[in-house]
């Protein structure tokens, strides 16, 4: 809720949002003990419920924040009685109605991430409309117009186009609409905060993988994501990177495939074909983990992890297949990315958002790194472990085993 101080717009943080038929009572939000705020911003009342337990964001200060035009109404007539009502409520602010646009449902990655969603907007009081884009920009377009006319305060996406996805967040900001963007950063466009775990040290720890597995000789198969999402092109060109740096005697095969089951299926079975003596495989997401299995099965080339003739295989999300086949030797490493932490944090910035906090550059309390990525740009960079059977270190990297408790995957599994 906003009220009118000197003519510019502040936060009144302790407000709570009325409640409405079929909304329920919003959870009061913790301020976390390493948050610092200006001397200007009246303290916050006491937090309460289970709300009060769950991690958050490391919050550097309050700001002020724009003014929401069509609320002003609302704002002059109800600002007196509801700085009363915050001497009476315990409770701090919350709930308010988000948007949440589900970039896919054809993976087990992204169904994880949908069954984690209402989990944590239940237990921040939010109500949810939900929509999905099935990784066509065209689509999220239309659904964010959805969200508008149903009156939403804060948008979540996760656009797999981030080049394209531009318009849509030049509409978003021209209603002031906070967006929080999970798993890819767009290129360009406005945003509230970017969710995404650092995709250049995902390419980086499968190389150090590989090429300590590989003890720096021989050929890899790298299936690279859409080049032209964010993720792709940060996964493909890290991972190159760091092999020609500490891996030279390495030569890497770079395949296109769009994050496309069958297109990476097969160019792999092409370049095998060609090159029996490939000794490696990356994956930059599970689209290509049956495909791939597939066609070393077919070569003949599907042997166990103690065989010289062994080709390594590392994944990249997470998911609970991937670590069984880790147990079973079937494949070598994953990449967890964190599907549970992209839907917990998305809706904790979004509900930051609407109670007009901001953030700087900085350590968090959830053991990540919020980064400048571009001017007024701030990323999240959350944490994503390299999996591996054994729980070693590869190439300088340390590793969790593929039955860690602390793996989502695990909890899914």
């Amino acid at each position: 809720m906003d009220s009118i101080t000197g003519g510019v717009y502040k936060t009144i943080p302790c407000l709570v949002a009325p409640k409405g038929p079929g909304r329920a009572p919003p959870l009061a939000r913790p301020t976390p003990p390493s948050a610092h705020r200006s001397s200007s911003t009246p303290a916050p009342c006491p937090a309460r419920g289970p709300a009060a337990d769950r991690r958050a964001p490391v919050r550097r200060r309050r700001s002020e924040v724009k003014p929401r035009l069509p609320r002003l109404a609302g704002i002059l007539l109800l600002s007196t009685a509801l700085l009363t009502a915050c001497a009476d409520d315990p409770g701090g602010a919350g709930g308010g109605t988000i948007g949440v646009d589900y970039p896919r449902s054809d993976t087990d990655f992204w169904n994880s991430y949908i069954g984690y969603v209402p989990e944590y907007a239940e237990e921040l009081g939010l109500d949810m409309k939900t929509t999905n884009s099935s990784n066509d920009v065209a689509t999220l377009a239309s659904n964010v117009q959805t969200f508008l006319s149903q009156g939403v305060d804060g948008v979540a996406i996760a656009p797999q186009d981030t080049a394209a996805v531009a318009p849509v967040l030049q509409t978003l900001a021209e209603r002031d609409i906070p967006v929080v963007t999970v798993d890819t950063r767009p290129d360009e466009g406005e945003v509230y905060m970017v969710v995404r775990a650092d995709n250049r040290a995902y390419g980086e720890q499968a190389c150090r993988y590989l090429g300590s597995q590989l003890e720096g000789e021989g050929k890899i198969v790298m299936l690279q994501g859409d080049l032209a999402s964010i993720n792709g092109r940060d996964r493909t060109e890290a991972f190159n990177d760091c092999m020609e740096a500490e891996y030279p005697g390495i030569r890497v095969f770079g395949e296109a495939t769009n994050w496309d089951a069958a297109t990476a299926a097969q160019k792999l079975q092409t370049t095998l074909t060609a090159h029996p003596d490939v000794r490696g495989v990356y994956m930059q997401a599970t689209f290509g983990l049956s495909g791939t299995l597939q066609v070393l099965d077919q070569l003949n080339m599907a042997v166990p992890p103690d065989d010289p003739e062994h080709v390594f295989i590392v994944s990249n999300d997470g998911i609970p297949q991937e670590l069984q086949l880790i147990g079973e030797g079937k494949i070598d490493a994953t990449v967890s990315q964190p599907a549970d932490l992209y839907a917990e944090y998305a809706l904790t910035y979004l509900q930051a958002a609407l109670d007009g906090e901001t953030f700087e550059p900085g350590p968090t309390d959830h053991g990540s790194e919020i980064v400048e990525v571009r001017e007024g740009v701030l990323e999240d960079q959350l944490p994503a472990p390299l999996v591996t059977r054994d729980g070693g270190t590869y190439g300088g990297v340390e590793s969790l085993p593929f039955d860690d408790p602390s793996l989502w995957g695990n909890d899914r599994g």
